[in-house]
């Protein structure tokens, strides 16, 4: 069973940053690829980044591309999400996933919800104008 934990949400102003953390457990996070989803009220769960399981290759979604970062650190089990620049639209719940499956072949990384097979409880993020 794995288990995921995020943290760092909270209430800020627009243009300020966050940083979320998501500490993994329960088997070897190192060979997982990872992704960053987001659900505001009343809309669907969406794709905001995702970094293969050697941390080498990452993409974004274009709403967040050049204002986010994710990366990870692997001798924690450790996944973060480093948001600068941040718009009242960026308010959800931010929820980190793992891949289903070890190993990918480098580059392959999926902006959908089913191939992630693990999801946190999420955390709030709200930034207010």
């Amino acid at each position: 069973q794995v288990q995921l934990v995020e943290s760092g949400g909270g209430l800020v102003q627009a243009g300020d940053s966050l940083r979320l953390s998501c500490a993994a457990s329960g088997r070897t996070f190192s060979s997982y690829a990872m992704g960053w989803f987001r659900q505001a009220p009343g809309k669907e769960r969406a794709f905001v980044a995702a970094i293969s399981w050697s941390g080498g290759s990452t993409y974004y979604a274009d709403s967040v591309k050049g204002r986010f970062t994710i990366s990870r650190d692997n001798a924690k089990n450790t996944v973060y999400l480093q948001m600068n620049s941040l718009k009242p639209e960026d308010t959800a719940v931010y929820y980190c996933a793992a891949d289903s499956r070890a190993l990918r072949p480098f580059g392959v990384l999926f902006t959908t919800t089913d191939p992630y097979a693990y999801w946190g409880q999420g955390t709030q993020v709200t930034v207010s104008s």
